[in-house]
């Protein structure tokens, strides 16, 4: 039974608004002071403890109307922590919400203690797509949740400005599970991206790469690690959005914008060797993320797609080429949210086999069947387009054989608006009176091109 969900999204922000408040408080004792410090032209504050020599600062973030809010109601916040554990149980037991397994929830409980996520660190995977659920109020499938790592993200520019930093990372583990060892990256033994325990639990960094793409590790100073530098992660972690991860009484961090993991999703998938488990994860993933972002954020769905495709004829070729191995229906949802037509997928058209007609009463159309990427069309012809241009005489029977003595010219205009009209309905196409006259003058199967990027995509 599908969560309510304007009751789960209700319950969820809740929970988001009471955990950044706890966050907050936890991380800024009462025996100090905010101050603020103009940088490039923009205030970023931080908190102050001590005087004289034993003055520190510990950074909090620009400034924003959210953050001065907290920043008054600091010291008038009251512990909510039974509360919150209830409305996690709520989101978890009542909805069926997806929790981290407790070693999991632990590990970024410890982080987020030690101030990864107010350092601006951002939660990347698995972990970070469980999360998607309650902030959209939608179930998604078990089997893309289940994952046995931890991914952290961090641009190393943002890493310097903060000017703080995590104690080390491998003291932090340590706390939660002895066994935690550092392991040595195989380009550079002297450097550590990754932190391993007994079981199989392990906890990664990465970096968006910046100029050459090279494999060696990245300093993070402000959370006192090295990190992986990886391709395409810039537009993932770009403007996060704060989340719940919904362990105990609910742990405040930030993961990407579902768009732009959606998105991002697509791309990787098509940069793993063909029968890699992760692959069909990542698009499993990303075809239940777009359905949902579709159609609860269609704005961020259509800007997050355009900034993408806009960055270049590999990233247009990998997101094209993902899209086309997602179901027809949310291939198709996608291209309806974005504006564009289906023409623009590498490889697809639309066939006919000899299907039988049938007249449907309730629409008044003639229905028959195409195929497209190995899926079915269910394609149709208006009632009143066969009386006014194929000579049927408006019964049933004359309208099938209009259509029968007409089949090719049918298909025909029937293939030319699914691959170059605007997607009016997913996994489908319908003929109208108007169509007749407008078909024909474009080009079936001409290329489309995206919004923004007037450049074919490359296909391979």
């Amino acid at each position: 039974m599908p969560a309510p969900s304007l009751v789960a999204q209700t319950t969820y922000a809740e929970l988001l608004e009471r955990t950044a408040t706890a966050a907050f408080r936890d991380a800024f004792a009462d025996n100090g002071s905010f101050t603020a410090k103009s940088i490039n032209g923009r205030k970023y504050w931080y908190f102050q403890t001590g005087a004289g020599a034993e003055r520190s600062q510990r950074y909090v973030g620009p400034e924003t109307p959210d953050l001065l809010e907290r920043i008054t109601r600091h010291k008038e916040v009251r512990e909510d922590e039974r509360e919150r554990r209830a409305l996690v149980s709520t989101l978890v037991r009542s909805f069926g919400f997806p929790r981290p397994i407790p070693e999991i929830g632990d590990v970024i409980a410890a982080l987020a203690k030690a101030g990864v996520f107010r350092l601006r660190g951002v939660l990347v995977g698995t972990i970070a797509y469980q999360t998607y659920a309650a902030m959209l109020g939608v179930r998604l499938s078990a089997g893309s949740l289940q994952t046995g790592d931890v991914d952290i993200a961090q641009f190393k520019n943002v890493s310097v400005a903060v000017e703080d930093s995590t104690p080390p990372v491998l003291d932090v583990l340590k706390e939660v599970d002895k066994s935690f060892r550092a392991v040595p990256h195989v380009a550079d033994g002297r450097r550590v991206t990754s932190y391993a325990a007994k079981g199989g639990l392990r906890v990664d960094f990465l970096t968006p790469h910046q100029g050459r793409e090279t494999g060696r590790p990245q300093k993070l100073p402000a959370l006192n690690t090295d990190a992986q530098p990886l391709r395409f992660l810039d537009f993932l972690i770009r403007e996060p959005e704060p989340a719940v991860v919904l362990h105990g009484t609910g742990i405040y961090v930030h993961v990407p914008a579902p768009a732009r993991y959606a998105v991002h999703k697509l791309i990787v998938s098509r940069r793993r060797p063909e029968g890699f488990a992760k692959r069909d994860k990542d698009l499993r993933q990303a075809e239940a993320l777009l359905a949902a972002v579709a159609e609860k954020r269609p704005h961020e769905m259509k800007s997050a797609w355009e900034e993408a495709f806009a960055r270049g004829p590999k990233w247009r070729q990998l997101m094209l080429e993902g899209l086309g191995l997602l179901a027809a229906s949310v291939r198709d949802t996608v291209l309806k949210t974005i504006g564009v037509p289906r023409s623009i997928i590498p490889g697809i058209d639309l066939s006919f086999d000899n299907p039988s007609p049938r007249y449907d009463f309730s629409r008044d159309i003639v229905t028959f069947q195409g195929e497209a990427l190995s899926g079915a069309v269910g394609c149709a012809i208006s009632g009143e387009a066969l009386d006014e241009h194929f000579g049927a005489d408006g019964g049933q029977e004359g309208r099938l054989e209009a259509f029968l003595e007409s089949r090719s010219r049918i298909e025909q205009l029937a293939r030319t608006k699914y691959l170059s009209s605007p997607v009016a309905e997913p996994g489908a196409v319908l003929i109208g009176t108007s169509d007749i006259e407008e078909l024909p003058r474009k080009k079936s199967g001409e290329t489309a091109k995206s919004p923004k990027n007037r450049r074919a995509p490359k296909r391979t």
